[in-house]
C-alpha cells in the first residue's frame, strides 16, 4: 500500500496543482450533476403528470372527413357553376347518446364526460363585449347573429370534471358547480363578470334566445357563480367577438345545451376515462366498432406528445450536457495526466528501476487523482443543484415558449351549426378525470443519493480512462529508457 502513501505525499507536496485540479474536476462534477439533475427532474415531471391525468380516449366528429367532404361538394359546385359564392361550411355529425354508453359499458372505463355546446343570444341581460385595440374583431350586437350568438352554452355531465375546473383556470365563487344531478334541469353557473355587470346572483334566472330565424327563448336558473383566471381555454373557442369571451360561457348540463340546439339524443363529444393505461389499444378497437368513420377516437397519449414536448426537449438537452461534458472532461483530464506524467519522468523512472510494478505506479496516479474526485464530488454536491436548478428553469422556459408559440390556435373538437367548439372535459358520471389541457411548465429538481452516485461511477470511469490513457505512452519504455532521456 506504499502507493496510497506516495499519492498523499505528493498531493500534499504540489498543493498548487492539487488546487488546479480540483478546480478543473469540481467544475466537470458540477455540469455533469446539473445534466443528471435536470434529467431526472424532467423524467420525474413528466412521469407524474402521465399518472395524475391517466389514460383518455376521445369520441367526437372526424373533422377531416368532414373537410374533406367540404372540399369535394366545393370542386362540383365549382365544376357546375362558375360564379358560385356559396360560403364554404362543413357539417359535423353529432356523437349518439346511446352509442357513447354502449362504449362506455365497455370493459377498462373507469368513468365518461359527456360534453355539448350550444350558441346563443342573451335576453334580459348584456353579454361582455370584446374590443380588439390591434385592429381586429370587435364583437358587438351589430355582428351577424343568425348564425352565432353572442354568448355560449357549454353543456357537461360535471363542472368539476371540466377541464378548466380542473386546472383551477376556473373556480367557483359563489353557490355550486354543474352534477350529475343537474341532468334534464336548465339550471346555470355563470362568470363572475357577467354577473356583477348584470347585477345576478344565484338563484336568479336569467332567458336565452336561439339563433335560428324563428328563435325560442329559455329560462335558465343560476345555481352557481364562476371566475375566470385567464382568457384562454376550451370555453373560449366559439370564434371572435363577444362569443369567445370566457365571460359569456354559461356551463349547464349537456342535456340542458342538446335541448337548445333542438337535439337532445346527441352530444358533441365524450371523454372516457380507462382504468389500465396498457389495454388502451383493445378499447378503441373494440369502441370504433360500435361507431362509423364518422366519427374519431383520440387518445389522450396522442395530446401528450405535444403537452409534454417541453419535458421531452429538457430532458434530452440533459443527456447531451452529461454526454458532452463528460467526454470533453475525459480529454480534458487525459491530457493534464499525460503532462502531468511527463513532468515525473524521473521519479516514475526511478520507481520502476528500483523494481516498483507499474501497476502499482498507475494505482498511486489513480489514487490521486480519486482523492481529488472526491473533494470535487463534495464540492458539486454543494453547487451542483443551484446550477442545475438555475440551467433547468431556462431551459424550461424557452422550452415551453417554443411550444407554446409553434402550437398556437390549435384546439380539438368543434361544434355543429354555429355553435363553438366544445370544451375538451375530465371526468364523468361514473368516476374523475383529470385536465390534461396544460403543459408541465415547472422543474423541480433536487439532489438525491442516486444522482450523487451516478455522478461518482461517472467521475471513477473518467479518471480511469484518463489515467490510462495519460500513462499508456511513458509506460511503453524501459526503466533505462525513461532515465536516459531525462
Amino acid at each position: 500500500m506504499d502507493f496510497i502513501k506516495r499519492a498523499g505525499l505528493y498531493l500534499r507536496q504540489k498543493i498548487g496543482r492539487t488546487a488546479l485540479i480540483t478546480l478543473v474536476m469540481s467544475a466537470i462534477m458540477i455540469f455533469v450533476l446539473a445534466g443528471i439533475i435536470i434529467q431526472n427532474a424532467a423524467i420525474q415531471a413528466t412521469n407524474s403528470a402521465k399518472n395524475a391525468a391517466g389514460t383518455t380516449v376521445t369520441l367526437s366528429a372526424n373533422r377531416e372527413k368532414a373537410f374533406a367532404a367540404m372540399r369535394k361538394s366545393q370542386e362540383s359546385a365549382s365544376s357546375s357553376s362558375s360564379s358560385s359564392t356559396t360560403r364554404p361550411s362543413i357539417s359535423l355529425p353529432g356523437v349518439s347518446i346511446t352509442t357513447a354508453e354502449k362504449i362506455a359499458a365497455l370493459s377498462n372505463v373507469a368513468g365518461y364526460q359527456f360534453s355539448n355546446s350550444a350558441s346563443v343570444n342573451a335576453s334580459g341581460f348584456t353579454a361582455i363585449t370584446t374590443t380588439s385595440s390591434s385592429g381586429g374583431f370587435k364583437g358587438g350586437p351589430a355582428g351577424d347573429t343568425s348564425t352565432q350568438g353572442d354568448t355560449t352554452i357549454s353543456g357537461v355531465s360535471t363542472t368539476a370534471a371540466e377541464t378548466n375546473f380542473k386546472s383551477k383556470a376556473y373556480t367557483i365563487t359563489s353557490g355550486r358547480g354543474i352534477t350529475s344531478a343537474d341532468k334534464n334541469t336548465n339550471n346555470v353557473v355563470i362568470e363572475s363578470e357577467l354577473a356583477t355587470s348584470n347585477k345576478l346572483k344565484v338563484g336568479d334566472t336569467i332567458k336565452v334566445k336561439t339563433t335560428a330565424t324563428t328563435s325560442k327563448t329559455y329560462e335558465m336558473k343560476i345555481i352557481g357563480i364562476y371566475k375566470a383566471k385567464t382568457t384562454s381555454g376550451s370555453a373560449a373557442q366559439g370564434g371572435p367577438g363577444q362569443q369567445s369571451d370566457p365571460a359569456n360561457t354559461i356551463f349547464s348540463s349537456y342535456t340542458f345545451a342538446g335541448t337548445v340546439n333542438g337535439d337532445s339524443t346527441t352530444v358533441t363529444s365524450v371523454v372516457y376515462t380507462l382504468t389500465d393505461s396498457s389495454k388502451e389499444a383493445a378499447f378503441t378497437k373494440a369502441a370504433k366498432k360500435l361507431v362509423s368513420s364518422s366519427f374519431s377516437l383520440t387518445s389522450s397519449a396522442e395530446t401528450y406528445a405535444l403537452l409534454m414536448k417541453p419535458m421531452k426537449n429538457v430532458q434530452s438537452f440533459a443527456n447531451k450536457i452529461v454526454w458532452v461534458v463528460g467526454i470533453a472532461g475525459t480529454i480534458i483530464l487525459a491530457l493534464i495526466t499525460v503532462l502531468m506524467i511527463r513532468e515525473r519522468r524521473h521519479e516514475i523512472g526511478v520507481l520502476m528501476s528500483l523494481g516498483e510494478s507499474k501497476v502499482k505506479i498507475v494505482l498511486q496516479l489513480f489514487s490521486e487523482l480519486f482523492a481529488i474526485l472526491v473533494v470535487s464530488l463534495v464540492i458539486a454536491g454543494v453547487a451542483g443543484n443551484f446550477v442545475g436548478n438555475a440551467v433547468g428553469k431556462q431551459l424550461v422556459s424557452q422550452q415551453t415558449t417554443a411550444t407554446q408559440t409553434t402550437t398556437a390556435g390549435a384546439g380539438f373538437g368543434g361544434g355543429r351549426g354555429g355553435g363553438s367548439g366544445a370544451p375538451t372535459a375530465g371526468g364523468a358520471n361514473r368516476g374523475t378525470m383529470t385536465a390534461t389541457g396544460s403543459q408541465v411548465q415547472t422543474l423541480k429538481t433536487k439532489l438525491s443519493g442516486s444522482a450523487m452516485a451516478e455522478l461518482g461511477g461517472l467521475g471513477l470511469g473518467i479518471i480511469a480512462i484518463a489515467v490510462v490513457a495519460g500513462s499508456t505512452p511513458i509506460f511503453r519504455l524501459k526503466p533505462k529508457k525513461i532515465l536516459s532521456n531525462e
